[in-house]
């Protein structure tokens, strides 16, 4: 449904305390805006998961974004304390955006 590939390296998950101007391959030379990585979403996983699961297209491409976001700032669900992490600010972030099942 979602592939992310993170260009950062992270000692803890959403520190950007190492970044520096010191390594330029960190940062886009056109706008020295930070290059976290890419993000690609399948449009017909997003259709085929939002009847799937209930929720509108929207409510599902959110959760999309915002899940792979949270990995291309270092957060993981590997692990089981892990995944309590990243899913919780996925609820936050989404619950912000008003964005629910």
């Amino acid at each position: 449904d979602v592939l992310s590939f993170p260009m950062l390296s992270y000692e803890a998950p959403g520190d950007f305390s190492f970044l520096s101007d010191e390594n330029e391959d960190d940062f886009n030379p056109d706008t020295g805006e930070v290059m976290l990585g890419d993000i690609i979403i399948s449009v017909d996983k997003v259709k085929e998961q939002a009847a799937e699961y209930g929720h509108s297209e929207k409510r599902e491409f959110a959760f999309l974004i915002t899940h792979s976001m949270l990995h291309l700032f270092g957060y993981d669900h590997m692990e089981a304390d892990e995944a309590a992490v990243m899913e919780e600010h996925q609820r936050k972030i989404l619950d912000a955006l008003g964005i629910t099942r």
